[in-house]
C-alpha cells in the first residue's frame, strides 16, 4: 500500500510507469472525463480512487505488467507542496507567484 496525492478527482501531473516490458502513461483529466483507461490499469485506478484521468498502454499487454506499471507510475506522482519542500522553496515560488 502506499500514498499518493489526488487534485479534485485526478492526478496533479502526468506520469510514465514502467515495470519489465510493460510502460503505461497516466495523465490529469478535466472534471467529468471518467477513466479512461484499459480493463486492468482501470481496476487499479477505481480502487486507488481517481474519478477522472487518460491513461495509454505503450508496451506489454500482459495484464500483471501493466497494472505493476500504473502503480509504479502512481508512486512516482509528487504534490506542489512534496516538490517546494524538497526543493526548500514555498509552492508560490515554484509557481512563479513570489519570488
Amino acid at each position: 500500500m502506499f500514498k499518493f496525492p489526488i487534485v479534485d478527482g485526478t492526478i496533479p501531473h502526468a506520469v510514465m510507469g514502467r515495470f519489465g516490458a510493460g510502460r503505461v502513461m497516466l495523465k490529469p483529466a478535466a472534471p467529468g472525463t471518467g477513466i479512461i483507461a484499459g480493463g486492468p490499469v482501470r481496476a487499479l485506478l477505481e480502487l486507488a480512487g481517481i474519478t477522472d484521468v487518460l491513461s495509454k498502454s505503450l508496451g506489454s499487454d500482459n495484464a500483471l505488467n501493466m497494472v505493476k506499471a500504473a502503480a509504479q507510475g502512481l508512486q512516482s506522482v509528487a504534490s506542489a507542496q512534496t516538490i517546494a519542500r524538497r526543493r526548500g522553496k514555498t509552492v508560490g515560488q515554484i509557481y512563479g507567484w513570489e519570488e
